[in-house]
């Protein structure tokens, strides 16, 4: 609900109106068509509708969005009476320093802060009412410092109430402590979880690294002994080859050896037949 036009002084734009309660917007939200409602208004005809209550567009609660930022200025500039108007308060402020005063307004009711007491007081009276209140409390006088209602000064025994007040705040302490050891445990179970989860974790991985190293030690094996046939087998075809070149050059000394030809030769002015040797 908005706040009561009749509480402001000077007109209202409609603008700064609700449009479901047709009270001055508080806590103001706006729907993507620009009508702006009362956040708690919107809110609870979403609960049943789908649609703005003005122009009947769909509308979901995730498209809300706050007002402008002038319509929020133009709304913090007004003028409203205290809402204890009725009882004597006179206070008129901007709209955005209302909430602070009714936090502090004299004239508002509140109840009593005594334990017990359901009495409901103006804020200016209170203190007047807390001397008469049977609820109220006070300091007990002979020195236990415990707080006493003052109907019951009379019974009250010093050492008893201590007593009593020890007991209770040694239960609360064993309480405490109970639930502080479980607490304890439950973490103490988590970790031990956590840890055997993580150990399991780590020898599975050590595992794996063990199995990768050995499967690498074994090509690493097949590596050497196959870099230890490709030596020999070099060393094999350096040997053929220096066979091969002893070979040939024996070879290219006999050849000249072999182009000696001894062929016959007649000359042609004597007749006479000669031996000669061609190279």
């Amino acid at each position: 609900m908005g706040y009561d036009i009749e509480r402001f002084i000077g007109p209202i734009n409609d603008g700064l109106l609700c449009c479901i309660c047709r009270d001055v917007l508080e806590d103001p939200l706006q729907a993507p068509c620009e009508h702006a409602f009362c956040s708690v208004c919107i809110h609870g005809w979403l609960v049943h509708e789908n649609f703005c209550p003005e122009d009947r567009r769909t509308l979901w609660a995730s498209e809300l969005k706050p007002i402008f930022r002038y319509m929020k200025n133009d709304l913090n500039q007004l003028q409203i009476r205290c809402k204890n108007t009725r009882a004597g308060c006179t206070f008129v402020c901007d709209l955005e320093h209302a909430a602070a005063h009714d936090r502090e307004c004299p004239f508002d009711t509140v109840e009593c802060p005594s334990v017990g007491c359901t009495v409901m007081v103006e804020r200016r009276q209170m203190e007047e009412h807390l001397q008469s209140c049977e609820f109220r409390t006070r300091e007990c006088p002979r020195g236990c410092g415990l707080p006493l209602l003052s109907t019951e000064d009379a019974d009250h025994n010093c050492i008893a109430e201590l007593r009593t007040t020890l007991e209770l705040l040694r239960s609360e302490m064993i309480c405490k402590v109970e639930d502080q050891k479980q607490e304890m445990e439950l973490r103490l179970d988590a970790q031990r979880r956590h840890m055997v989860q993580r150990e399991s974790a780590l020898q599975s991985q050590v595992d794996e690294l063990k199995s990768q190293m050995s499967r690498l030690t074994q090509d690493v094996q097949i590596l050497s002994d196959k870099e230890k046939q490709r030596v020999e087998e070099t060393q094999r075809l350096e040997l053929e080859k220096k066979e091969l070149m002893d070979l040939l050059r024996s070879l290219h000394i006999r050849e000249p050896e072999e182009r000696i030809i001894t062929k016959k030769h007649i000359c042609r002015q004597c007749h006479k037949t000669e031996k000669v040797t061609l190279l």
